[in-house]
């Protein structure tokens, strides 16, 4: 046996608790520093990275305008519209689904960009809040919005406005929610309702009260 000086014990020498601890740490320091100083890599790094992915070529309809780009098969729906289509009202807010910014319409449902992948949609109808209305010709929804001052710092409202308009669809198709008191009966238009299939769509700026006031209105309702 050899002490923490790497010397051997000499007879009726004590291995005490210390010297031993002090020789494991010496001889693992020295097996780390040893593996370091050679170059070696922990298995984990040692692997080679993956090959990122071949482009694929695809199709995109969105707001009534065929588009063909060649993207990594990883590119998210929200990345595609923004980066590679230029079209910047969909906002990239928390990038886990959770805000709810980046909300568009494919296929007539309302979706999260951002959890969805761009080759997912090849065939789909997609409407981003530039395609809802310009300035000059307002979507109702957003005129709507307009007069009821629902936005402030405005991040959040091409999400919102996205969101609204499909929803008020998917009231029409006799599609319940949580609060729906009656599954089988027609779901009617009431703040309760408009809050909760909007519970999706976070507003920072606390802007809801008067999102509801413009959703109600488009809808003809008095909620």
């Amino acid at each position: 046996m050899r002490d923490a000086q790497d010397r051997p014990l000499r007879a009726g020498e004590r291995l005490t608790r210390r010297k031993l601890l002090a020789a494991a740490a010496a001889t693992g320091g020295a097996l780390v520093g040893g593996d370091l100083m050679h170059g070696s890599a922990p298995a984990a790094n040692a692997q080679s990275t993956a090959a990122v992915p071949a482009a694929l070529d695809m199709n995109l309809r969105v707001n009534g305008t065929e588009h063909r780009l060649s993207l990594d098969p990883r590119t998210t729906l929200l990345d595609a519209v923004r980066e590679h289509l230029h079209l910047t009202g969909s906002k990239k807010g928390c990038d886990h689904g959770q805000c709810g910014a980046c909300t568009v319409i494919a296929g007539g449902r309302r979706i999260l960009s951002c959890l969805t992948l761009a080759v997912m949609h090849q065939g789909d109808s997609i409407t981003t809040i530039e395609g809802l209305g310009a300035p000059e010709n307002l979507h109702p929804m957003q005129a709507a919005f307009v007069k009821h001052d629902g936005y402030q710092c405005g991040y959040c409202t091409p999400g919102q406005i996205c969101s609204s308009v499909a929803m008020l669809d998917e009231i029409k198709a006799g599609i319940p929610s949580h609060v729906s008191a009656d599954l089988t009966a027609a779901p009617q238009v009431t703040a309760a309702e408009i809050r909760e299939r909007m519970s999706g769509n976070i507003c920072r700026c606390g802007a809801y009260s008067n999102i509801v006031e413009a959703i109600a209105e488009v809808a003809g309702s008095k909620a």
